[in-house]
């Protein structure tokens, strides 16, 4: 695992260094208009912080799915209730 995380660190610096002008950009295709138009820009909602008593084990398999547990409530909550509206 150290070996792992020398070599990242190794290559971190190495890019880094780099200029933009050392970055071959030839095999990515260049974004036009159109690209930008089909691309769909959602705007966060804002936010109210809320106190919610949830069953444990519903905590504990949000959590075991990763980082962004309150943001996986919030989306699963937010397609029920568009299912249902």
């Amino acid at each position: 695992m150290k070996e792992k995380r020398k070599s990242i660190k190794s290559d971190l610096k190495r890019i880094d260094a780099l200029k933009d002008g050392d970055i071959d950009y030839s095999e990515i295709p260049e974004l036009d208009g159109s690209f930008f138009a089909k691309t769909p820009v959602d705007f966060p909602v804002k936010k109210k912080s809320v106190t919610i008593r949830l069953d444990e084990d519903v905590i504990v398999w949000l959590k075991k799915q990763g980082r962004g547990y309150q943001t996986r409530a919030n989306r699963l909550l937010r397609r029920y209730m568009e299912a249902h509206k």
